[in-house]
């Protein structure tokens, strides 16, 4: 079939006088669907998108080629949203809701959620500082996705951060749903994340993570630049390419499983021996099929959650296991981002 598979993605890229003339040849316009018909017209002129199988992921995977021969690229984000969530204090119209030991929250419009207000606070003032001391002690990096709002409010925390040595990547300018948010103040808020950011850190946010993205949000990204990764996908076990408009944008997928925030969902982790149980299962198979073929592992923690004396000791445990094992690269997501750009450039 004439065109190219964009890397590991579910789209076709063909050529439009392809495409008219097999229409044209196989079937009258008219009887095609109705979706088909109005691709021809709104899509740009030259190029139409048709939906596809995964094209270079399957059966055979990229060869990560990871740095000492390594099995595994294996590494930890801890999300620092607290301060940057709904609220009214905020200036929202509701509290928040998502992401806490309140199971099913519901928003409250207009008023105050001091229980809720009291929960993120503690990711801010005790979780934050237990997982950094955490991970110093075990001498692993991690990758912090930083909500700007929450580092403009508590930047002490991004300076110890820099200073032990994690990556500070862009979790957007605020801890909120982009779903329905408007694609101007989408735009402005990327701009103000990556500005903010770099004042209170001291350098440039290479990485970007929104979590709960519109559908505007990978293109606007790309659109701004400066951003080595992507983060806003969990389709695949090693980062790909993606062509975002007319920009080749790697993608190195994050993780909804292997994340602490299923302590906050109905069918989630009870305790944290269910917590390293599966932390610990899903080494197990990425450490033996990268064997054969190398893979990466992300591990989602979050201040206000796994940050809890009843949580943390589960994570120590993993952190002990992953390390007795040869083969595993310890590593921040920007040095995977780095390593893949050079060892798998963008094909075009």
């Amino acid at each position: 079939m004439p065109g190219r598979p964009c890397a590991v993605s579910s789209t076709w890229v063909v050529s439009r006088p392809w495409w008219d003339a097999v229409c044209s040849a196989i079937l009258p316009l008219r009887v095609l669907p109705a979706p088909w018909r109005s691709w021809r017209s709104v899509l740009p002129p030259g190029i139409i998108a048709l939906s596809g199988p995964t094209c270079l992921s399957g059966p055979n995977p990229p060869q990560a080629d990871w740095p000492g021969g390594a099995r595994l690229a294996l590494q930890f984000v801890l999300n620092y949203e607290e301060g940057g969530e709904n609220s009214i204090l905020h200036g929202d119209a509701a509290s928040e809701s998502f992401l806490s030991e309140i199971v099913n929250a519901q928003p409250l419009p207009g008023v105050r959620h001091i229980s809720m207000e009291s929960l993120y606070d503690y990711g801010a003032r005790v979780g934050v500082w237990r997982i950094l001391r955490l991970f110093e002690r075990k001498q692993i990096p991690l990758t912090i996705y930083a909500v700007a709002m929450a580092a403009e409010r508590h930047p002490q925390v991004i300076r110890a951060m820099v200073e032990a040595g994690h990556e500070i990547a862009s979790h957007g300018y605020r801890w909120i749903n982009y779903q329905y948010v408007g694609e101007d103040t989408e735009r402005e808020h990327i701009r103000k994340a990556a500005e903010i950011l770099e004042q209170v850190s001291g350098q440039r946010p290479l990485g970007w993570y929104t979590g709960r993205t519109s559908p505007n949000t990978r293109r606007l990204v790309a659109e701004h630049g400066g951003f080595l990764y992507d983060a806003d996908a969990y389709d695949d076990d090693l980062p790909y390419w993606e062509r975002v408009g007319d920009t080749p944008q790697l993608i190195v997928p994050y993780t909804l499983d292997a994340n602490d925030m299923r302590f906050a969902a109905v069918q989630g982790f009870n305790s944290g021996d269910q917590f390293y149980a599966y932390l610990k299962d899903s080494f197990d198979a990425l450490y033996q099929e990268g064997a054969e073929t190398p893979r990466m592992m992300s591990v989602g923690l979050h201040c206000r959650i796994v940050g809890r004396p009843g949580r943390i000791m589960a994570l120590e445990r993993f952190l002990d296991y992953a390390k007795q094992h040869d083969g595993v690269w310890f590593c921040r997501r920007i040095e995977i981002a780095r390593h893949w750009r050079e060892k798998h450039p963008y094909g075009g």
